[in-house]
């Protein structure tokens, strides 16, 4: 329909609905300033999370995790982080934890940059009484072949990874699935990614079922056609 020719009450709650997209956006930008400076937080606290590391690395991703609990505590509904490429004269590229070679060397590296800022995310959000409302997953696209690649690395292997969940609705120190002895296949409760985010958008309050809608002949949602929620972690 031609926009000049619409009722007046339909322009205007267009015009409305522009007005509190700026709004919003111009909230969210004049916010930033706050939520970056990090003066007010204590040494203790910087320190729990690795921002005092030597290693560049680490002490970026630890910023991140830090800056997440602060955006946790401002009510943002999704936050991702990443992980800081390996150095350039390491000769890593893409994903740093694509290691395609150097697999023990890069995933020992990957490992130490995470480990305590994470560690230190949770232990803060549990402080505060916001571990409960936070659903933390940490994941990537895939896991590595039991086998080796070239002479050390590893190539993808979409058959058998692991993923885990803290917070938000899980039970803590559940273990669930397992690969075959050797690591390559999903043999005991297997799980496809679609279960994964089916179960996430359980604890986060949707049922993503409810969100499939048809198109060009076909239902389509969030995790496509598939998925079943996880409930055995469920807490």
């Amino acid at each position: 329909m031609d926009r000049d020719r619409q009722p007046p009450s339909q322009r205007d709650a267009q015009v409305e609905a522009a007005i509190q997209n700026y709004e919003i956006a111009f909230r969210m930008q004049s916010a930033v300033p706050d939520l970056t400076d990090l003066a007010g937080e204590t040494e203790a606290t910087k320190r729990l999370y690795g921002m005092d590391s030597p290693v560049r690395e680490k002490a970026e991703y630890a910023r991140q995790c830090l800056l997440a609990r602060r955006l946790v505590e401002r009510g943002v509904r999704f936050i991702e982080l990443t992980c800081l490429p390996r150095p350039a004269e390491l000769g890593q590229i893409g994903n740093p934890w694509d290691q395609h070679g150097g697999l023990k060397t890069g995933h020992t590296e990957m490992a130490f940059q995470v480990d305590q800022p994470i560690a230190g995310l949770i232990r803060d959000l549990k402080a505060r009484g916001l571990f409960e409302q936070t659903l933390i997953v940490w994941a990537g696209e895939f896991g590595r072949t039991p086998f080796a690649q070239a002479a050390d690395g590893r190539d993808h292997n979409p058959f058998g990874f692991s993923v885990w969940l803290a917070g938000g609705g899980v039970r803590g120190g559940v273990v669930h699935g397992a690969t075959d002895d050797l690591g390559y296949h999903a043999v005991q409760d297997v799980c496809s990614v679609y279960d994964l985010w089916a179960t996430v958008l359980h604890l986060a309050g949707m049922d993503h079922e409810r969100l499939t809608y048809r198109f060009g002949g076909r239902d389509f949602r969030l995790t496509d056609v598939h998925g079943e929620v996880i409930r055995p972690i469920l807490s």
